[in-house]
């Protein structure tokens, strides 16, 4: 197969993903691409693994759980273009690239490239953020919400309904339960390769303000938090945090562990990774090649 070639991955249930879209999304790409679907988790590394060393460039349509997959599934030194198809597709937006499909498409098949660091956690590569304890577990609480009839994920009004119930259950209270090594201790942290570090609706979180992709990773940990300093936290989050007496913030980052008092969920990119103890997190420098 010629190297001039390229591949659309393309996750059929990502929630932005429909047959119409994809068929103006593949109008915008390459005529020489061709598209391929992913059938089940995890099938992206495997698709992304098998093209990789074929292709030119590799295309993700998708959301952000498999342009995951896709990171950790390159293995040579190709082009990604990153095509929104999720409910958030944050990767792709904190790029740069518009929140359409079909202009996103339009943009990376342009070809401008831009060379990106990435963050590798206990082994497992991210693109934007991982985090362990607060937002840890509400990824875990919106995965068990599970999918609707057509096999997409719960809205925006289910997601701010799960933030709710947990601070109820923690009653809006969250003690020190983990060590940042080298900073302190703390209830739960943020680990950001880009900023904003999330986004919510069309809001960018910059839990992170000073992360680059460019650069190391940035960890921010709270100490704490009761009730009364939840609307203050909201705030800070669109403004950005940064280190003050109840919030511990390390910046460029190349190295970095993470002790957990108990087995603590941790997410990367989004994703539910399981619960750990113990989080060694390292930042990969000039790592991979992005379409922008």
């Amino acid at each position: 197969m010629p190297l001039e070639m390229r591949v659309l991955i393309v996750n059929p249930l990502a929630s932005g993903v429909s047959e119409r879209r994809l068929e103006a999304v593949e109008r915008a790409l390459p005529s020489d691409t061709e598209t391929v679907l992913t059938l089940d988790r995890g099938h992206a590394t495997e698709l992304a693994r098998e093209w990789g060393p074929r292709v030119e460039a590799i295309y993700v349509f998708s959301g952000d759980g498999t342009y995951n997959e896709v990171l950790n599934g390159i293995e040579v030194d190709v082009p990604v273009g990153l095509i929104p198809g999720g409910g958030t597709s944050v990767l792709p937006r904190a790029l740069g690239l518009p929140r359409d499909a079909v202009r996103a498409a339009e943009r990376v098949a342009a070809g401008r490239r831009r060379r990106i660091s990435l963050g590798r956690v206990n082994g497992r590569r991210f693109g934007f953020n991982a985090g362990i304890g607060f937002d840890a577990e509400l990824v875990r609480r919106v995965d068990a919400l599970g999918r609707r009839q057509d096999g997409r994920r719960p809205g925006d009004v289910a997601f701010g309904w799960t933030v709710f119930r947990l601070l109820v259950d923690q009653r809006f209270r969250f003690e020190p339960t983990l060590e940042v090594e080298g900073l302190g201790r703390a209830a739960f942290a943020f680990v950001a390769n880009c900023s904003p570090y999330t986004y919510a609706g069309a809001l960018g979180l910059r839990f992170a303000p000073d992360a680059t992709f460019e650069g190391g990773l940035d960890v921010v940990a709270l100490t704490g938090l009761r009730a009364a300093a939840v609307p203050r936290l909201v705030v800070q989050a669109v403004r950005g945090l940064t280190a003050r007496k109840d919030v511990l913030y390390g910046h460029d980052l190349d190295h970095l562990v993470i002790r957990c008092d108990r087995p603590l969920p941790l997410q990367v990119d989004g994703e539910d990774v399981g619960d750990v103890e113990l989080a060694v997190i390292e930042a990969e420098r000039d790592a991979l090649t992005v379409l922008v």
